[in-house]
């Protein structure tokens, strides 16, 4: 386990580069064009993501950002 310390400006920096990340993977698992392969390592990707947004962010944003397997 590792632990971080970081002020809320940080925080709300991070929170937003997640967040921008998480979008472009979702268009990109959209595209047609990409290998499926590829699609799969963004989809692990995503997950990780995710979990890392669950500890940054609220509900809300959590909520939107769930992968759409675990919406069930």
């Amino acid at each position: 386990m590792l632990g971080l310390l970081i002020n809320k400006m940080e925080k709300r920096e991070m929170e937003y580069m997640v967040k921008r990340e998480l979008e472009e993977i979702r268009i990109d698992l959209e595209d047609t064009r990409i290998d499926n392969s590829v699609k799969a390592a963004m989809k692990d990707r995503y997950h990780v993501l995710f979990q890392l947004l669950r500890r940054l962010g609220n509900e809300k944003d959590c909520i939107k950002y769930m992968p759409k397997a675990s919406r069930k």
